[in-house]
């Protein structure tokens, strides 16, 4: 039944295709034409206010770059919000070339539907006219297919994950680099999987490094690999990440705990596309894709000189914000019935379910430590249980965040150095007195750990 629906939404749909080259307008009618009630093409753009005195579309395909007397260097923006100033409710396709990709970006923030890359692959652009149709009448869009669309292990069909999960279909298909933003235990190593998935680079390598946890000396070696001889214990050549990701995708996370000095290096990196060995005079070129991510606002970095402007604007030509799980509405059970199934198979316990008030246990806690505590919360649970049913008391959450929590929560003072003093306690305290471990934890520098230490004499 849904699809008759879904075929009945298409063959209702009158479409205006807004582009300047007449070979696109012809291949874009010729598709569309057996498949959509009314196409109608227009080259010139200066021309839709007549077009639509005339009448409405159900949606409009329309080119980012035009010939026309607007030059501002973004006529696609321009041009979307005269359509929008003119009262039209029609969806919005931007179709764009790579190197506009984050204009097309902009034009979602400026209404938008959606946006799609040059050449655009037909069967894609069908189906995304489809979805547009669908929400434009409030048709259910399949929540089973939606909730899976990265073929990831990214779950959620929560408003919050499906946002997340359409921005990585669409830029996923593009080299542009990714900065990953979310709290720890989001599930940022996921989103990277995905982009790399969904890439063109899929076949090529996916290597991942944890740029927060090395050290100054093992920086270069690790990210540009070295030569026999090049220090003390390099006792064979070896190829460093950026060589190993060749063609591939290359991610780095914790990107905002690296210092200055190794922001450095690693933006002249990214600028010259090649790498030069420890030891070595020679540069190798280098042909990656970049996926950064961090818990920490790199903006707020930056005001505070901890971290290089040009560099921020290097890894994030598109950034994406994971949403907390407190935030996403409906997906704490879906998560948890599918970490159920995922241990019960692993732990040998084919008949465990989860009971009813277990899950509503689960939906009234506030999970500081994001999916990652449900994971490890489920799996204990899924171990220590005898029964046939997980119930509440099975269901224990990490006292590690309970005492985040605690802190955040109803602190004895809203006094902002009483506040930082405190977090730095519970930081050195929750990593047993590990000074690299707390800066890490806090989103600090050893060196910016250390000036704080200082500040409240703390010993």
């Amino acid at each position: 039944m849904l699809i008759f629906v879904i075929h009945m939404l298409l063959k209702d749909a009158s479409i205006l295709i807004v582009d300047d080259d007449p070979d696109v307008l012809t291949a874009a009618r010729l598709l569309l034409k057996s498949q959509v009630k009314e196409v109608t093409t227009e080259k010139n753009p200066e021309q839709l206010r007549s077009v639509f005195s005339k009448k409405d579309f159900d949606l409009v395909l329309m080119d980012m770059n035009f010939n026309s007397s607007i030059n501002t260097g973004n006529e696609g923006l321009y041009w979307l919000r005269k359509i929008r100033e003119l009262g039209s409710k029609a969806s919005i396709i931007m179709i764009t070339a790579y190197g506009d990709i984050d204009l097309a970006v902009r034009s979602l923030k400026e209404g938008a539907s959606d946006f799609m890359l040059k050449p655009w692959q037909n069967d894609q652009l069908i189906q995304n006219i489809k979805e547009l149709l669908k929400k434009r009448t409030g048709k259910p869009a399949g929540a089973m297919a939606d909730i899976t669309r990265s073929g990831s292990g990214l779950l959620g069909h929560s408003e919050a994950m499906q946002d997340v999960l359409k921005k990585i279909e669409k830029i996923a298909p593009t080299d542009a680099n990714i900065l990953v933003l979310g709290e720890n235990g989001t599930g940022k190593d996921l989103v990277a999987h995905a982009i790399h998935q969904q890439s063109l680079r899929a076949q090529r390598p996916f290597i991942k490094t944890d740029v927060g946890s090395l050290t100054e000396s093992l920086f270069e070696s690790e990210l540009f690999g070295h030569t026999k001889g090049a220090f003390t214990d390099a006792r064979e050549e070896r190829a460093g990440r950026f060589e190993a990701a060749n063609s591939g995708t290359l991610f780095l996370d914790e990107i905002g705990n690296i210092t200055l000095h190794q922001q450095a290096r690693l933006l002249t990196v990214l600028q010259n596309r090649q790498v030069t060995k420890l030891g070595s005079h020679q540069p190798i070129p280098i042909d990656i894709r970049l996926v950064c991510a961090t818990n920490v606002p790199l903006e707020e970095l930056a005001n505070e000189k901890r971290f290089r402007k040009d560099l921020i604007y290097r890894i994030n030509t598109v950034e994406i914000i994971l949403p907390p799980l407190r935030k996403r509405t409906g997906d704490i059970e879906l998560l948890a019935r599918h970490f159920v199934k995922q241990y019960k198979e692993k732990y040998f316990k084919p008949n465990l379910e989860l009971d009813k008030k277990t899950i509503d246990k689960l939906n009234h806690y506030h999970f500081p430590g994001n999916v990652r505590e449900l994971q490890y919360a489920i799996e204990r649970a899924v171990i220590m249980s005898d029964g046939e049913e997980l119930l509440p008391g099975d269901i224990v959450f990490s006292p590690i965040e309970s005492r985040d929590v605690e802190l955040t929560k109803a602190p004895e003072s809203i006094n902002l150095n009483v506040l930082e003093r405190n977090a730095i306690l519970l930081a050195i305290e929750k990593n047993n007195g590990n000074i690299t471990k707390a800066a890490k934890e806090l989103g600090l520098t050893r060196t910016a750990l250390y000036r704080r230490l200082n500040k409240y004499d703390i010993e």
